[in-house]
């Protein structure tokens, strides 16, 4: 351990010097690493076709290259997954990181190279100790093991006749992390790689909960639900009783703040440290570097190239795209990205606001659409609506409007998705619309299905029947009547469904 421990230490020194180089040069840094992606997939079929080998600067980029979706860069994918090589980037790509589902299909697979690892996800991992580090220089965090909490998905083959395997991008990780990491790290790999909900919570708790645990890494979602097993199985509601070293929790993929209050009532310490990461399974982009501040770096040195789509434009047909240097403090932006996997000009989806630009710093702003990822199930409105409509088709309803957001933990109550419905003619039964909108999702949008298993993270939904006009009488109240203003579907805070549920609580009481 005290190797590992002299090692980690010269590691995390280097790296806060390089990090510092793009910190100080961020626009020659990005500069940089384009060329070096462009001249590296200039011979794939991607790259001949989007002519590579004639672009000399970032203006002739988007010029050659459109700004791509899933659905349209899903042929190249599809084709590496079945075993084609040299289409989107020329190292073979055999990892897949399985994300939720868009329009067309019930998850997406994202291309992960080895160059993604080494250089995105690995580095990540590496700066996000390594600032820590710097950050807390007193900390202990070593003398002990990190609890890593895993995906829901175990890593598969596609085909046995073909070596290419998928898996949450934790998963794909975890899978390739070196040997060394097993030591200090814990429960062992192949608990955390168990996508059995149950029995993996269970385990977990049970192997983890007397070793010296001094770091967690994770989703809140799945870590509340961790740490409550723990808690229950040693009689305490004190989570330093079994860890009295814990020092730091490492979070991301979805916003802390609604979980802020249940982790320092389970975790009563001044000590505790809480950090925020921006990692999806396209990438590594963000990591929060300064105590006090939930604005987060924007990693500019992991073989991926960033554009802005200004907020106004995002649905565009011809969106005018910008580059770093024309980013400003305050404003909105959805992400494009180039990275070291073959993703070229690839809309992840999500919208940031950048707080800093000496150095970049960022918040996550939300979503390019409306949408519920508060427990990481990414629910989007064509989600919603095709569960909305196959319930009111099996109960004889009629919809006149709906929205719906989520429904945080509590000490005493576990999470749920909860909505308002106007029906125009009510269900036959309410509890079978709600079953069958809850069924509908589950088919539909994997993460859903994964949160809702056994009602471990989210429990069935919440409807309410609203009167004929409740929606207009609340858009009216908010100055929002005419064609062009509608109702939001989703939201992710609770904002507009507890103005409506006032309504409807004034409703009740009057009758």
């Amino acid at each position: 351990m005290a190797i590992i421990n002299s090692i980690l230490t010269w590691v995390m020194k280097k790296r806060m010097y390089q990090i510092g180089l793009f910190m100080k040069y961020p626009l020659e840094v990005q500069d940089e690493l384009f060329k070096k992606l462009i001249t590296t997939a200039r011979n794939t079929e991607f790259g001949r076709t989007h002519g590579f080998a004639d672009i000399q600067n970032q203006e002739q980029f988007r010029k050659n290259v459109p700004v791509f979706s899933y659905e349209e860069i899903n042929p190249y994918i599809e084709r590496n997954m079945m075993g084609e090589q040299n289409l989107l980037w020329p190292s073979d790509i055999k990892w897949f990181a399985k994300s939720s589902g868009t329009t067309n299909a019930r998850s997406k697979f994202i291309p992960v190279s080895y160059e993604a690892l080494e250089e995105c996800h690995f580095k990540g991992g590496k700066d996000m100790l390594s600032i820590y580090c710097n950050n807390n220089p007193e900390t202990r965090m070593f003398d002990g093991k990190g609890l890593t909490i895993g995906g829901s998905q175990q890593v598969n083959q596609f085909d046995t006749s073909q070596e290419s395997f998928y898996g949450d991008v934790s998963a794909v990780i975890m899978s390739n992390l070196p040997y060394w990491t097993r030591f200090v790290r814990t429960p062992a790999l192949d608990i955390a790689l168990m996508d059995e909900w149950e029995a993996k919570i269970e385990l977990m708790a049970k192997t983890t909960m007397d070793e010296n645990v001094t770091s967690i890494s994770g989703v809140p979602t799945w870590t509340i639900i961790l740490l409550q097993k723990i808690m229950e199985l040693k009689g305490t509601d004190n989570v330093l009783d079994v860890w009295p070293n814990l020092e730091v929790f490492f979070h991301g993929a979805v916003a802390f703040g609604p979980y802020k209050n249940i982790f320092q009532k389970m975790i009563p310490s001044n000590q505790m440290h809480y950090m925020e990461t921006y990692n999806a399974s396209e990438g590594f982009f963000g990591i929060q570097d300064q105590i006090g501040s939930d604005e987060m770096l924007l990693m500019l040195d992991y073989g991926i190239f960033y554009e802005f789509i200004p907020f106004a434009e995002i649905h565009s047909d011809s969106p005018k795209v910008i580059g770093l240097e024309e980013v400003e403090v305050g404003e909105n932006y959805a992400l494009l990205i180039s990275t070291n996997a073959g993703l070229w000009r690839y809309k992840i989806g999500d919208t940031v606001q950048f707080t800093s630009i000496s150095p970049y710093r960022i918040r996550i702003s939300g979503r390019t659409k409306h949408y519920i990822n508060a427990f990481g199930e990414e629910l989007v409105v064509e989600n919603a609506e095709r569960g909305i409509a196959t319930a009111a088709e099996k109960t004889s309803a009629l919809i006149n409007n709906f929205t719906a957001a989520p429904k945080y933990f509590s000490q005493d109550e576990k999470a749920a998705h909860e909505w308002v419905v106007e029906f125009e003619k009510e269900p036959s039964s309410l509890e079978d619309f709600t079953r069958f909108l809850d069924e509908k999702l589950r088919e539909i949008n994997s993460d859903y299905d994964a949160k809702r298993y056994k009602d471990m993270a989210l429990t069935s939904p919440i409807v309410h029947k609203a009167e004929v006009g409740t929606f207009y009488k609340w858009m009216k109240s908010r100055g929002k009547l005419g064609g062009q203003n509608k109702v939001p579907r989703l939201s992710n805070t609770r904002e507009y469904l507890d103005d409506i549920l006032k309504i409807l609580e004034r409703h009740s009481t009057q009758v």
